[in-house]
């Protein structure tokens, strides 16, 4: 069963993007991991303290492994909020037929 993490967490506005900046490590590394579908920690387009996650895995086996081993941020900013959630996927398939 593959997984999805996903979501939104709010930082204040002029700390986004070094947020975002300080994840860039994390986020290229996480992406080489075995079992990482994608991996995304991005600017909201129209909320300033906004910032969108997304993560797909094959499993919970191997986002438990990531977890093991997943590099710290290269920064530390606090979260003001914190809106993610995992969702355990059975089917997927083509959005649009």
């Amino acid at each position: 069963m593959t997984l999805i993490v996903a979501g939104k967490v709010y930082v204040d506005p002029s700390d986004r993007d070094r947020f975002i900046e300080g994840h860039r490590n994390l986020v290229e590394q996480a992406r080489r991991h075995p079992g990482c579908i994608d991996l995304s920690i991005s600017p909201d387009p129209t909320e300033a303290g906004r910032v969108n996650i997304f993560e797909h895995w094959e499993s919970q086996e191997t986002l438990d492994a990531w977890r093991a081993v997943v590099p710290p941020p290269a920064v530390s900013i606090d979260i003001e909020d914190d809106q993610v959630r995992k969702h355990e996927i059975s089917r997927s398939g083509h959005p649009f037929g």
